[in-house]
């Protein structure tokens, strides 16, 4: 697992509250980190191995914000933002590589509902960035 990014402004990777840990959106943890748009630079297979990428730098923080992964209850909400061209419709796609890491990792409780979006940018130019709202144990 990679080190759990730090912020690179004015915010915070995560923020507690109760039982709820409200996760910022990440990209790929570390560099090289993939860029471009999908459609055009990227092939959706690219895309996916990105969105996995980011899954993997989201348990990092998961992991720093709570000590062991076995305090994840499920996840409950997952916003995916794919940069794209304008014509390009399979964001849903691209996120199953978080997805299917998420269901890797946790079973049924990996998955959430969620969203999967186009933007026409994202920064520093990256594919992908997804943040997410995942439930605890209250033990």
């Amino acid at each position: 697992m990679p080190a759990p990014p730090s912020p690179v402004a004015t915010y915070v990777t995560f923020v507690r509250t109760g039982n709820l840990l409200f996760l910022s959106g990440h990209g790929e943890c570390g560099r090289p980190f993939t860029t471009g748009k999908l459609g055009g630079d990227l092939t959706v297979e690219q895309g996916a191995r990105s969105a996995e990428k980011v899954g993997l730098c989201m348990l990092a923080t998961i992991k720093s914000a709570v000590g062991e992964l076995s305090q994840v209850r499920r996840f409950v909400r997952i916003l995916g933002m794919v940069q794209s061209t304008e014509d390009f419709t399979d964001h849903p796609v691209v996120m199953n590589g978080f997805s299917d890491l998420m269901v890797v990792a946790f079973g049924e409780a990996g998955k959430a509902a969620r969203a999967a979006v186009g933007m026409q940018s994202l920064p520093s130019n990256i594919a992908v960035e997804i943040e997410a709202v995942v439930e605890l144990r209250d033990d």
